[in-house]
């Protein structure tokens, strides 16, 4: 369920939803045909085949679309609850790092100990501090 305070997630599946329920009224169609057909008492013809088979198929078309669309929207709901929970890591990182005097209920990113900013980047050389024909590790040509 969606938080008042939030937008409602995307909610895919109108289309889906349109062709689940033009699937179920044609295999309604055709199980309704089939009866008539049965009910009539006569022998087995082309028209008995023809409504069974259309039935068989459009309900099965029916249940494939109606899971298929299903997957959809769990998928859809998903999807928003991860961004609201990367939304909500992202703020606390940011009020932690605001806040950095005061304790908070943030848990800092593991640094290796005794290492500061300045102490890692001495440590890394760049390309343009190398001299020419100078190789990475200090060796030379």
């Amino acid at each position: 369920m969606a938080e008042p305070d939030r937008p409602v997630p995307h909610r895919p599946g109108a289309v889906s939803l349109f062709f689940v329920a033009k699937a179920g009224v044609f295999a309604l169609g055709f199980w309704s045909w089939l009866l008539v057909l049965v009910s009539t008492g006569d022998g087995a013809t082309g028209a008995h085949v023809l409504a069974a088979a259309g039935a068989v198929t459009t309900t099965l078309v029916g249940v494939v679309l109606g899971v298929r669309l299903a997957l959809q929207r769990s998928a859809a709901a998903r999807h928003a609850e991860l961004k609201r929970l990367l939304v909500d890591i992202s703020w606390n990182a940011f009020a932690a790092a605001g806040n950095a005097e005061t304790s908070g209920t943030v848990v800092p990113f593991p640094t290796l100990p005794g290492e500061d900013e300045r102490g890692a980047r001495e440590r890394v050389s760049s390309v343009f501090d190398r001299g020419p024909g100078e190789r990475p590790g200090g060796r030379r040509r």
